[in-house]
């Protein structure tokens, strides 16, 4: 069954789209005082030509760097001066400019996130310190091996695609950029049908529509073109030699999109595999052996393409028992996962969710991302629905199917003890290498 259907939303979860296709999001909170307020537009780094590589992420950054009716300093003072805060961050799909504030001052954090979004100063002179900022920003990257792994695997994931580019940019592409292409940027992307303003906590659904068709009438309507489909390579292994006290390790296979019937049965893959202490991974390799302070598995999933994998530090003298270890545990999840792993991670996924529930951040970028990446907001009764529904057969099939993709592999540090991705796919296909077909994944 699709994510997309049937067509419902949350009872106390209200949706109300503008004659600009701007659509309007909110849940009330009884017994708060705060509200979480925001506006999540479906432009991210996937949305970007390879001359715009690293533009919605600059372009996040100027977002605070004054109006036409507010300085910087302005900004930041108007919103503390009613003790809010504003935020904003850059995802592959999605960019999101946050505030929170209490109740009585959800119009004026509207106020200003309509401001920094639509009428921005794009000064010449900002934008090179922002740029100097940024490049700044991405050489901590490349210092810091526990972010910089993420952009190697992707990038071994979506080799040659706008998903596996780096959120940041590169200092050759931020570099380039001038005024002239940040607006133009800001023009094709940030239409009214691509986002969503949404507010959760102590809210009133009617006068944030209100102040919403209000303040942000100037906003073009209609939606920039989609993104090209993003592909799973595999087959890719990316390696960097350093000097470094722990190996820094990701193997990867093809996961799921959000939409795809498999992105439930992966979730709790994931969570038994690797996602608590009770998990295989963690008691064999870390409880067992210990082989590894941190190790876990995970699954991320995007609109149209997923990556499933499998994460760990280690001292490089245990890299060549971990490897083993790790993938063992990978091969044997697959062909017997029990019932009573599968009930455990749906009840620690069920925790989770309801969690996210009783928080109105985190319920308000759930609703948004939701609406961005569904066009619905997925009832609560739905998803333990669907939890619940998961078999062992069903975790055993997608299991299977992503073991049977190409692996890819990302790595940092002391590599010599790190085998070929070839023996790595050799010990979770050993029927396949013994007969000569492996070749053919």
């Amino acid at each position: 069954m699709s994510l997309r259907s049937p067509p419902q939303i949350d009872t106390n979860v209200r949706v109300t789209t503008l004659a600009s296709g701007l659509r309007v999001a909110t849940e009330h909170f009884p017994h708060v005082a705060t509200a979480a307020v925001g506006v999540w537009v479906g432009t991210g780094s996937r949305h970007e030509g390879a001359s715009e590589h690293g533009l919605s992420h600059l372009l996040e950054h100027m977002a605070f760097k004054g109006t036409r009716r507010r300085s910087a300093r302005a900004i930041a003072e108007a919103i503390e001066a009613v003790g809010g805060d504003l935020n904003a961050e850059t995802g592959i799909e999605h960019t999101a400019y946050t505030a929170r504030v209490m109740a009585g001052d959800v119009d004026l954090a509207l106020d200003i996130l309509a401001d920094i979004i639509i009428d921005s100063v794009i000064d010449a002179a900002e934008l090179e310190r922002e740029k100097a900022v940024i490049l700044q920003e991405i050489g901590a990257v490349e210092d810091t091996p526990d972010d910089l792994i993420n952009d190697l695997f992707l990038e071994g994931a979506f080799t040659g695609q706008p998903l596996g580019r780096p959120i940041l940019g590169t200092p050759a592409t931020v570099a380039s950029f001038d005024p002239d292409a940040v607006k133009r940027f800001l023009t094709r992307e940030y239409r009214a049908g691509r986002m969503v303003v949404a507010a959760a906590g102590a809210v009133d659904h009617e006068a944030i529509v209100a102040s919403v068709e209000r303040l942000f009438a100037a906003l073009p309507p209609g939606r920039a073109a989609a993104p090209a489909p993003a592909q799973y390579r595999g087959g890719t292994e990316v390696r960097l030699d350093r000097d470094l006290e722990q190996v820094h390790l990701l193997i990867g296979f093809a996961g799921a999109s959000f939409l795809d019937e498999a992105f439930y049965p992966l979730q709790v893959f994931a969570n038994l595999l690797g996602g608590g202490m009770s998990s295989r991974l963690f008691q064999e390799v870390r409880e067992a052996r210990g082989l590894a302070y941190a190790v876990e598995a995970f699954h991320w999933s995007f609109a149209d393409a997923g990556v499933f994998g499998l994460s760990a530090a280690t001292a490089p003298e245990d890299l060549a028992e971990l490897m083993p270890v790790a993938l063992d545990c990978l091969r044997e999840a697959t062909d017997n996962a029990t019932e009573v792993e599968i009930a455990r991670a749906k009840a620690q996924l069920r925790v989770a969710h309801f969690t996210a529930l009783e928080s109105p951040a985190s319920r308000v970028e759930q609703i948004a991302r939701q609406l961005i990446a569904l066009d619905r907001v997925i009832p609560s009764a739905e998803v333990v629905s669907r939890l619940e529904a998961v078999t062992a057969a069903d975790v055993r099939k997608a299991a299977t199917a992503l073991t049977a993709s190409s692996p890819i592999l990302a790595a940092i540090g002391a590599l010599e003890g790190l085998p070929p991705l070839g023996r790595i796919a050799e010990r979770l296909f050993p029927a396949a290498a013994a007969d000569g077909s492996l070749g053919e994944r």
